[in-house]
Parts: structure tokens; C-alpha cells; sequence
């Protein structure tokens, strides 16, 4: 029987080296907890980056798929199925917007909005062809294609991928008077690309009125406002999405209109709950009818399976009420840590929105105390993992119950103890 060293060992021998991750190997997961191969179990704190938020093998989802395994799997664009017009009417009408676009990776969706906004420049903006930008934000992520990675500040993400794609300017996040400036300055920008809550950078919330003022100076400037909910999206933060802000949308997701909202939103990770990778850019009937047969498409962008599987995704998160748990959950997980955090040495900040938190360790990014508390997370039975050096990002599922949810705390407290 093999061990977890020997599925490792296979990885660094006939793997390529792009990821380093903790030494566990998993081999089933149910809800919040994961199984490795030795059958120790763990709480799952990191989601899939975010992809599973309904929960390992949520029962339902699984079915879906299942079931139209069996029936029809994908026939490519070239001909209709019975599940797409169905899938993109009912994910256009959960979020208010006219159209979805199907894609299958978020880094592919994130690619479909740059076209999008370029095509809607050039079509609808009139800007001179070959001369359309985009505005991005440093300490971006929105995925590693070589055309996101030429405006990434990660040098480990781009060293080594040049010549660049041009037409990005990057400037702080989270930095209206900066926003205003570059809007004001180059009437060739069509869009703003940018993260609601920075999530790789390790969590980064903004202030609380900064994406109404983008909304406002997009709007002023004539700006398409490219939301990338990947991450947030999907009721990681409290809403359904992250942009909803603090509307009173009915049971945080969006049949009721929030105040403002971007032109163009990127959806991926939980849109498919980890059980099938499904992507979708959403947006109006202005802006996406730029699109034409023959512009943009994927073999396997709206397939039946991801068709159904979203679907269900969805309807797992609404009936399920997981948007208002993870906004109820998140403020009781960030008291606990927070006030452990006013007498510690080794926690510096905590910092999150509903189920998407960060906690930053008070020692150097280029340090590696923030991976030795990981690994010792690890050996208490909590998987989580660090991002940007010294910051750890915790996003369990959104199923988790509060009592588990404290038997997580508690992981987590005795464990920084440790490290005082």
C-alpha cells in the first residue's frame, strides 16, 4: 500500500514543479473535512481556493453530474444541447445581468472579459483601434495565462514570460484619488479590472465606500467597471457576491438590485462547487453584444455537465442560506481571533469579510514562521496554507457549523500559542 511519501515522491519525480505544496495527500473529502491516504482527517481550510464552497462532494451536485454523465457530455458549440440555454438563463437571472458568456477556468473567464472590454472600446467607445488600455491594481491575481501575468507586481508569477502583453496600467488598490487621476488622464481606457476583495495578496479588504466611488468614476469616465468575483463570488463573503456590498438584497443574493454594480462580472472556483470547472462572464446586452460568432468560443465552455453542475451549485447556496452563514460566521470567527490578537506577539492583524479571512504573523514576509504554524496546523488536524509569506488565508467551507467552526478557533489559538 502506498503511503503518502510514495504519491509525493511520484509528483517530484513525473510532475512539473509549479506548486509547493504542504506534505499532505488527500484521498476523499465530505463537507469540511478531508481524508489523506493513511486516513487521518482534517478540516479543510482553504476551500479549493474558494471552489468549494458548497462543501466536499456536496450530495446533490454530485448527482447532477451523474446523472448527465450518463445522458450527454459535451457536443462543443457546433451543435445545440438541452442544458445551456437552460444553464445561462438561470445563472443571467440569479445575478441581474442580460447574458452569460461560458467559460471553463477563471483564468479563461478573466481572458473573455479583457477581450470583451477591448472589443466593446473599439465597437462602442470608438476608441482608436490598436489604443484601448485597461486599468488593473497592483498586488493583483487573476490568474497565470501569459497575457494576465504581463500586469502582475509578482515577479515570481512573470519573471521569465517576457516579451509582455501591453495595454495594462496598474495602479494602488484601494486608491480613488490614484483611479481618478489615470481615468482622468487617457481617454483610451475602457475598462477596470479588479478583485472586490484581494485574495492572494492575502486578503485584502478595501475601504467600505471604495467600489461605489468605482462605480461613480467608471460611470463618469465611461469606463466598463470587470469585477472578478472568482474568488469572492459565490457567497464567500456574505453575498452572493462581494460587489453586492451591504445592499439588502432578500437572503443576501440578488433578486433585489443591489445600489451599484460593475458592467462585467467574472465567475468561476464554486460556480462548478469543485466537482466540475465552470466559468462565466456575465454582463448586459451593451456590453456583450460585441461579441459575435467567431470572435471568441470554447470547445468545452458550456457543456451539459457544467451546465447542470452550476445549476445545482447555485441552488445548493441559495437553499441552503449559505450567503447569510458565511456573513454570520465570519464576524464570530474574527472576534475570537481578534481577541486573542490583543494580547499576542505572534498575531499582528486579522482581516476578512464573511468566510474569506486572513490572519498576518508578525514576522517577515521572506520568513518562514507562517509555514511552520501551517504544518503544525496540519499536525492538529486544520489545513491551511500561507500566501505572500507571512500572511495565512482561512476559507472553510461554507457548510461548516459553528460548533465546528469552533473546535477550529481553538486549533488555531493553541497552536499560535505555540509560537509566542
Amino acid at each position: 500500500m502506498r503511503t503518502s511519501k510514495d504519491y509525493i515522491n511520484l509528483e517530484a519525480q513525473y510532475g512539473a514543479h509549479n506548486y509547493h505544496p504542504l506534505p499532505v495527500v488527500l484521498s476523499h473529502g465530505k463537507g469540511v473535512f478531508v481524508w489523506d491516504v493513511e486516513g487521518k482527517c482534517y478540516f479543510d481550510f482553504l476551500s479549493a481556493y474558494s471552489a468549494v464552497n458548497q462543501g466536499h462532494c456536496h450530495p446533490r451536485i454530485v448527482k447532477a453530474l451523474q446523472e448527465q454523465s450518463t445522458k450527454l457530455t459535451l457536443t462543443s458549440r457546433a451543435f445545440h444541447n438541452d442544458q445551456l440555454g437552460v444553464f445561462e438563463r438561470y445563472v443571467s437571472q440569479t445575478f441581474g445581468y442580460d447574458k452569460l458568456l461560458p467559460m471553463n477556468t477563471g483564468a479563461e473567464a478573466v481572458e473573455t472579459a479583457i477581450k470583451i472590454a477591448r472589443k466593446w472600446g473599439y465597437e462602442k467607445k470608438k476608441v482608436a483601434h490598436g489604443k484601448a488600455k485597461i486599468v488593473v491594481c497592483d498586488q493583483n491575481f487573476h490568474g497565470r495565462t501569459t497575457t494576465i501575468i504581463s500586469f502582475s507586481s509578482d515577479p515570481v508569477a512573470s519573471e521569465g514570460y517576457a516579451p509582455y502583453t501591453e495595454g495594462f496600467i496598474s495602479v494602488p488598490y484601494n486608491n480613488i484619488d490614484e483611479l481618478s487621476k489615470v481615468f482622468s488622464s487617457d481617454p483610451n481606457i475602457v475598462g477596470f479590472l479588479v478583485e472586490p476583495i484581494q485574495g492572494e495578496a492575502g486578503v485584502v479588504v478595501p475601504d467600505s465606500d471604495y467600489l461605489d466611488q468605482v462605480h461613480r468614476l467608471c460611470k463618469q469616465h465611461n469606463i466598463l467597471w470587470m469585477a472578478d468575483e472568482i474568488q469572492t463570488g459565490i457567497a464567500r463573503t456574505g453575498h452572493l457576491l462581494a460587489t453586492c456590498g451591504d445592499c439588502t438584497c432578500i437572503e443576501r443574493h440578488c433578486e433585489a438590485t443591489p445600489q451599484f454594480r460593475p458592467d462585467i462580472v467574472i465567475l468561476g472556483k464554486a460556480l462548478g462547487a469543485g466537482v466540475f470547472p465552470v466559468s462565466a462572464v456575465l454582463a448586459n446586452d451593451d456590453v456583450m453584444d460585441v461579441i459575435t460568432p467567431g470572435t471568441h468560443g470554447s470547445t468545452f465552455g458550456g457543456n451539459p455537465i457544467a451546465s447542470v453542475v452550476a445549476i445545482e451549485a447555485l441552488k445548493v447556496v441559495k437553499e441552503e442560506k449559505l450567503a447569510l452563514k458565511a456573513d454570520h460566521l465570519g464576524r464570530f470567527f474574527r472576534e475570537a481571533l481578534e481577541n486573542y490578537a490583543e494580547n499576542s506577539n505572534i498575531l499582528s492583524k486579522v482581516r476578512g469579510k464573511g468566510l474569506l479571512n486572513a490572519i498576518v504573523i508578525n514576522d517577515t514576509p521572506d520568513s518562514d514562521t507562517a509555514w511552520q504554524i501551517c504544518m503544525a496546523f496540519a499536525d492538529k488536524g486544520l489545513l491551511a496554507k500561507p500566501t505572500h509569506g507571512n500572511i495565512i488565508r482561512f476559507a472553510p467551507p461554507l457548510v461548516i457549523t459553528q460548533e465546528q467552526l469552533q473546535q477550529c478557533i481553538e486549533i488555531i489559538i493553541t497552536v499560535l500559542s505555540e509560537f509566542e
